[in-house]
């Protein structure tokens, strides 16, 4: 029957210390791995963004002024909005004022709307690989979009907030983020690696392997000698 082991903190540095070189190299391969990727493999991704709000219509009539109900009920709406704005009629509307070989579905794919709670306020997302072209997609679409839906709900307004910027710096990949995943990853692999090699490796290499197996002190060793 096999003894347990039974591993103390001394014996848990011992084999770290032993496989050392082990760990230092899948640590450094991942992470010069994730580097290589994040730096010179991965595409670069831009947002455009635009904000909106939503709210009523201006009319002549003595009662075009704000109840809470109105606000109450666009508030509800824009999540109706955010939907409009998802919709395949108006990624088609805002490919007809763009010269693009964009399709539908692939322009439906770069855009995210976000309904701000508890607000009348919309935002409108594109993400692109140029940043030329994530900007001039979110103000087409948001074009698109304000046309299409004050159809729908004539007694409704909706105004742009904002105008876009050119984006200047990608939101993707995050260089750092990756790199420092990789690291704390190849790492955490690593000594796992070596706890695993170290259960599966029985034989008896070092005066600490004498001792921890058998439980005895090591009298003396016979230097390694090289016949002439």
């Amino acid at each position: 029957m096999e003894e347990e082991m039974t591993l103390d903190l001394k014996e848990l540095f011992y084999i770290l210390r032993k496989r050392m070189g082990l760990i230092i190299g899948i640590t450094l391969a991942s992470t010069i791995i994730s580097i290589i990727i994040s730096f010179f493999v991965l595409t670069p991704v831009y947002e455009a963004k635009m904000s909106v709000v939503i709210g009523k219509a201006e009319t002549t009539s003595t009662d075009s002024a704000y109840s809470l109900n109105d606000v109450t009920m666009f508030q509800k709406l824009v999540k109706t909005y955010a939907e409009v704005a998802k919709s395949r009629v108006v990624a088609q509307s805002t490919l007809d004022l763009m010269d693009t070989d964009l399709e539908v579905d692939d322009l439906i794919e770069m855009v995210t709307v976000t309904p701000q709670a508890d607000t009348q306020l919309m935002d409108i997302t594109v993400k692109s690989t140029n940043p030329e072209e994530a900007k001039q997609i979110v103000s087409s679409l948001t074009l698109a979009f304000i046309k299409r839906a004050e159809s729908l709900i004539s007694n409704s307004s909706i105004e742009i907030l904002d105008q876009p910027e050119l984006p200047e710096n990608p939101v993707a990949p995050n260089k750092k983020l990756n790199v420092a995943i990789a690291f704390f990853l190849g790492l955490m692999v690593s000594v796992g690696l070596v706890f695993v090699i170290e259960f599966m490796d029985n034989t008896v290499k070092t005066k600490e392997d004498v001792e921890k197996i058998l439980d005895l002190p090591v009298i003396g060793l016979i230097p390694e000698h090289e016949a002439e």
